[in-house]
């Protein structure tokens, strides 16, 4: 899947759990990319609740905004000058209260984060 995806625009990715060790060697379990002058995190795995918007910031300084995932709940908050973000899951809502996905405009290094709920 990720090969198709790279077919079709370029993907920046971090492995999640339930990808296979095959895709856990080609990706990274954190990443930050650089968009215009803002820096994005990216992580898959965010840890426990509590703390959870410290640590992300503590593992990624500098950053813009932090990208998490795994919980399937959008996050769409901003924590001091970083923004913490859970686009949840437009397949497995789970705990969430919808379907999800995160739209993240990047225009002369301002961040516009998006929530978009899918039916």
């Amino acid at each position: 899947m990720l090969e198709e995806l790279r077919a079709l625009a370029p993907v920046e990715a971090v492995f999640g759990n339930m990808d296979d060790l095959e895709l856990q060697a080609v990706l990274p379990e954190r990443r930050v990319l650089e968009i215009e002058a803002a820096r994005v995190g990216m992580v898959h795995i965010a840890g426990s609740r509590v703390g959870r918007e410290e640590r992300l910031r503590g593992w990624f300084p500098g950053c813009s905004a932090v990208v998490y995932g795994h919980t399937h709940v959008p996050q769409l908050s901003s924590e001091g000058a970083t923004w913490i973000l859970n686009p949840g899951s437009p397949t497995e809502r789970r705990r969430a209260g919808a379907r999800a996905l995160l739209v993240l405009d990047v225009e002369e290094g301002k961040l516009r984060p998006e929530l978009v709920e899918l039916p």
